[in-house]
């Protein structure tokens, strides 16, 4: 019986991480939506909004597979709940049977005169003694075992009671599954639609692609060069040129690393478009495209801000309406790119979730913010360095 309280414990903690998880999926899915409309209301079909709609195709694949674990886990929790009724079905009919025979003697005996021939029948007087004792126990123990029965019968009431509750529970959740499949099935109908009409304008898409490489070229050429002469060897009193951190920035640089995979997002609320690393072209064959870092679609005027406390090093301009901060966190840097608007300034210390600048709208409605980091000269997957939302 322990066994099984603890296994449904157990189970019950995991369901409720899912039953979170399922939430958030939820609200990231609701935002996607609203980014989606905002594409929409500009009237041209682009590339981001296919982004946006593999995101939340994407999302709502996981929203499944976190329905599908939920059942799993109320489907234990309705077996170890069977398997407890059950228990107490045997204990509580030995109970009864053990209960009907203590009553039946005691009803024999109930009058003065009964227990007086019971007493008087005893060989000696510390038989008579103990039976007297006996008699006693006996009436108190059949209170007991009765107020047991009654214990019992109420912990199987409130089982029942549970296993109604999961059933519903499971009827909810599965009604829940189909309705994701069936918005699924219309949302993977929506993003091939998109990408027959955007597969149309092939030379369009083939110009953009290069003047976003030419762009990423650029970006990725400055964040080098910066890196290069905030870390470039300096004279030291023994007359070699060597760059080192001092003990500050090595403090700075262990409690960044330290921090890895829990840094707070560069934007207050958003969803990843596109994941860092090399990636096949949406629409184009037989094209890859590389991502240096992570974009993250946000809602219009939504405003970047530092992930971790550090120096601003740098504020370039890629384009007329994408300037880069660059912030210096000991050996570590982090980039956030795709700002019409800048708050800090170089050389200033800044704070964690400290605000750094406003995140362009272009003309199609699209709103993105594109995050790096970078360890000296090596870049890193930013998504394993802030916290899984």
């Amino acid at each position: 019986m322990l066994i099984a309280i603890g296994l449904t414990l157990y189970s019950q903690t995991t369901r409720q991480q899912l039953e979170e998880k399922r939430k958030q999926l939820e609200s990231e899915i609701a935002y996607t939506n609203k980014l989606i409309k905002q594409t929409q209301d500009s009237k041209k079909n682009n590339l981001y909004e296919l982004s946006l709609l593999n995101t939340k195709i994407n999302k709502r694949n996981e929203l499944v597979a976190t329905l599908k674990g939920e059942m799993y886990e109320i489907e234990d929790e309705i077996e170890t709940t069977d398997k407890s009724i059950i228990y107490l079905d045997r204990e509580l009919a030995q109970l009864k049977q053990e209960y009907v025979k203590l009553a039946y003697f005691a009803f024999k005996h109930k009058n003065a005169y009964d227990k007086l021939i019971y007493l008087f029948s005893a060989e000696d007087l510390n038989q008579a003694y103990q039976r007297l004792r006996y008699l006693d126990q006996l009436s108190e123990f059949i209170r007991n075992e009765a107020e047991e029965i009654q214990r019992l019968m109420k912990e199987k009431e409130q089982l029942l009671s549970n296993l109604n509750r999961q059933k519903e529970q499971k009827k909810e959740l599965l009604e829940n599954e189909n309705l994701q499949l069936s918005k699924l099935e219309v949302e993977q109908i929506g993003k091939d639609k998109l990408k027959t009409e955007l597969s149309k304008k092939e030379r369009e898409l083939k110009k953009s692609l290069q003047a976003k490489e030419q762009e990423s070229e650029n970006l990725n050429k400055k964040i080098k060069e910066i890196i290069a002469d905030v870390t470039k060897p300096k004279p030291t009193p023994g007359g070699k040129n060597t760059y080192e951190l001092t003990p500050e920035e090595t403090l700075l640089s262990e409690s960044f690393a330290a921090n890895k995979g829990k840094l707070p997002w560069p934007i207050e609320r958003g969803v990843i478009s596109e994941t860092f690393g090399v990636h096949q072209h949406p629409v184009l064959k037989n094209v890859k495209t590389k991502n240096n870092g992570i974009d993250i679609a946000t809602s219009e005027n939504s405003e970047a801000r530092c992930v971790f406390g550090g120096e601003v090093v740098s504020i370039t301009s890629i384009t007329a309406t994408n300037k880069a901060v660059i912030v210096k966190h000991g050996e570590y840097f982090t980039v956030y790119t795709n700002l019409d608007e800048v708050f800090v300034k170089k050389g200033d210390k800044i704070s964690t979730k400290e605000l750094i600048g406003r995140v362009h709208t272009n003309m199609e409605g699209k709103t993105e913010l594109h995050f790096q980091v970078w360890k000296g000269k090596l870049l890193q997957n930013p998504s394993q360095w802030i916290i899984n939302q």
